[in-house]
């Protein structure tokens, strides 16, 4: 007779109580005060005192651009864009690796246990950048979700990107089916099909994206409503706002999800609702660029899956995930001018069921039994005094966490990275971004 796998148990937290796990999954869940029973053989991982979620999860990043911190820290989207599209270009397949390294790392030590990264830049048209991506992916033990992002419409056919940046619409499909059948395997690394933006793509690369996606089942990715400019530029090229344009497009769908989504209507916010099209909210970058204030409190009585986003650490340079839920809650009391806009559990369900719901994953974000074993511990040393644990953890000072287990195995443990020295990694990627810098 086979001797099960014995369970380990998370025994202890002050909230919500003990979690035990299997051969990868959730196969128990107390409450506070409910401690679970002990089996023979479990092992114990104590966690006295601390709280437990489920993994967040990042529903937008782009993580090349690690290598770029403090650019044109006073620009719009716009400009900020054509002052980096020409350093971006200078970065070779290595360098994503490195600055994705880092950026995974430090997602993990925030809690992170699965990450949508949207890498739009090809140089070349040489995606061994995607390799590199999933390379570094597997090193940090995060789950990563490929966005293959492209951009056809450079300055010469009215887009915003230089052209030595774009590439040719059949090299893009033809790549993206490629990275698909060498990388996806539908857990760990999970490809989508994800041109740019609507300023730096074609009609056509929009259509034939979304039919390749359908085709092999995959989810379609894009920014969206990000900025006033972009809506501006929509509508002087379509005659129609952005939603409007990638709804003629076959866009607006249950199995996409934008980033940013800041620039609707009421009658988009339903219209997302309606379709279950997911809005990938990015609060640090989104104020960084002074682009604006998601509706994310509108956005989800409307029915729209929302998730939180780090989006890239050049329009938001901490690149940790933790601190989003924060930012998330503030600003939508902010803009509601109502404390009850977005609770503390709210800010969690964003960066937990949210971001599953936005990614197409049902099989994570929750503490529930059945589903896969992506855990965070977080310290809770100093949340003994306060009366709301989870509230402390959302609003209190930001932390790393204790623990991190990705399918029941640890890739944080004791606050420190298990498969990869943190220190090394940021050394290599600052010399790496050196060479960029003006002389």
């Amino acid at each position: 007779m086979t001797t099960p796998t014995p369970r380990t148990v998370l025994r202890g937290a002050r909230w919500p109580g003990d979690v035990a796990l299997r051969d990868g999954l959730i196969v128990a869940v107390g409450g506070p005060g409910e401690p679970l029973p002990a089996e023979p053989g479990d092992v114990v991982l104590d966690c006295a005192g601390d709280l437990l979620t489920a993994g967040l999860v990042n529903t937008h990043h782009h993580l090349y651009q690690w290598l770029t911190r403090g650019w044109a820290v006073d620009e719009t989207l716009f400009g900020w864009l054509r002052t980096l599209y020409p350093v971006w270009a200078r970065l070779t397949p290595e360098d994503v690796e490195a600055a994705a390294a880092v950026g995974l790392a430090e997602l993990a030590l925030s809690g992170c246990t699965t990450a949508a990264d949207h890498h739009y830049l090809v140089p070349g048209g040489d995606d061994s950048v995607f390799d590199a991506l999933a390379a570094a992916a597997r090193r940090i033990g995060v789950r990563l979700h490929l966005a293959r992002g492209s951009m056809d419409l450079g300055e010469s056919r009215g887009g915003l990107p230089p052209d030595a940046v774009v590439e040719d619409l059949d090299d893009i499909l033809a790549s993206t089916e490629a990275v698909h059948a060498r990388l996806h395997d539908g857990e760990r690394i999970v490809v989508t099909v994800a041109p740019c933006s609507p300023f730096s793509v074609s009609r056509e690369l929009m259509v034939e994206s979304a039919a390749l996606a359908r085709r092999l089942g995959l989810r379609l990715h894009t920014h969206l409503a990000e900025t006033l400019d972009e809506e501006r530029d929509s509508l002087a090229r379509f005659g129609r706002r952005p939603l409007e344009v990638l709804d003629e497009l076959g866009w607006i769908a249950p199995d996409v999800w934008v980033a940013h989504g800041i620039h609707f209507s009421d009658g988009e916010v339903l219209r997302l609702g309606s379709t279950r099209t997911g809005v990938a909210h990015c609060p640090s970058s989104n104020g960084r660029l002074g682009a604006g204030i998601a509706r994310v409190r509108d956005l989800r009585d409307a029915g729209v899956p929302v998730g939180l986003g780090v989006d890239g650490v050049a329009s938001n340079e901490n690149g940790r995930l933790l601190p989003e839920l924060r930012q998330a809650l503030l600003l939508a009391r902010l803009r509601a001018t109502d404390p009850t806009a977005l609770g503390a559990a709210d800010a969690l369900d964003l960066a937990t069921r949210g971001g599953a719901a936005c990614l197409g994953r049902d099989d994570l974000g929750e503490l529930r039994v059945g589903l896969r074993a992506d855990v965070v511990v977080w310290p809770g040393d100093d949340l003994h005094d306060v009366l709301d644990p989870l509230a402390g953890l959302v609003l209190g000072p930001e932390r790393t966490a204790r623990h991190v287990l990705v399918g029941g195995e640890p890739i944080v443990r004791d606050g420190a990275l298990v498969g990869a020295d943190l220190e090394a990694l940021r050394a290599d990627l600052t010399r790496r971004a050196r060479r960029l810098q003006p002389a």
